[in-house]
């Protein structure tokens, strides 16, 4: 087996893509901390290609996880219970795929079930799972609203986020205090005004 093949083995399970060694990523980092002008040998800095490793560990951690598979376990003894699910304010941290710094704030989800219900630290770990990728925001609403609508099957699902870009308030124009507001409706959420203003008023706004 050659060497393109072994590698291989070691593979993103949400995108398929090999991942390079340890010690490549290490490597990197070394790199890197040259080309900002710097010593990576000096004292200060000599465990920083490890540290940096493993933080993308925790960062990048939606790279292995199945999102499906989170709400693959779901409860009909809801005693008819038909009315809106609201979890609210739940902490994003995520980064952004175009300068790969962070993107932090927040997600409210709403489903309207339909004889199905789902335990609510499942949607926040599905909120993780996509967010702790290179993302954009845009992208990261829909993912999130797309997944519950196909795995729970509800008759809609509404996801707004609220969040500031540190690629906008670090660098580049340099705005603090600006957050950016996305949101992706379906089914009642998105046909039915009444149902999505009950979503809105549960979260906090009156629109987005």
């Amino acid at each position: 087996m050659n060497k393109m093949l072994k590698r291989s083995e070691v593979v993103s399970l949400a995108t398929g893509i090999a991942r390079p060694s340890r010690e490549e990523a290490e490597a990197a980092v070394r790199t890197l901390i040259r080309w900002a002008g710097d010593n990576p040998d000096r004292e200060g800095l000599v465990g920083t290609p490890d540290r940096v490793a493993r933080s993308y560990e925790e960062f990048f951690a939606g790279y292995d996880e199945d999102p499906r598979e989170t709400l693959r376990r779901t409860f009909e003894e809801v005693e008819g219970y038909d009315e809106v699910v609201v979890l609210r304010d739940i902490r994003l941290e995520s980064y952004c795929e175009h300068h790969m710094v962070p993107i932090i704030g927040k997600v409210h989800i709403g489903y309207l079930p339909d004889k199905r219900v789902v335990g609510i630290s499942k949607l926040a770990r599905v909120v993780d799972s996509y967010a702790k990728r290179l993302q954009i925001q845009e992208k990261l609403t829909a993912q999130i609203a797309n997944t519950l609508q196909e795995v729970l099957q509800p008759r809609g699902v509404a996801v707004v986020i609220e969040a500031a870009h540190q690629c906008m308030t670090t660098r580049g124009v340099h705005k603090s205090d600006v957050a950016m507001v996305t949101s992706r409706m379906l089914g009642a959420f998105r046909d039915n005004g009444e149902t999505r203003r009950e979503f809105l008023t549960m979260i906090g706004r009156s629109s987005v």
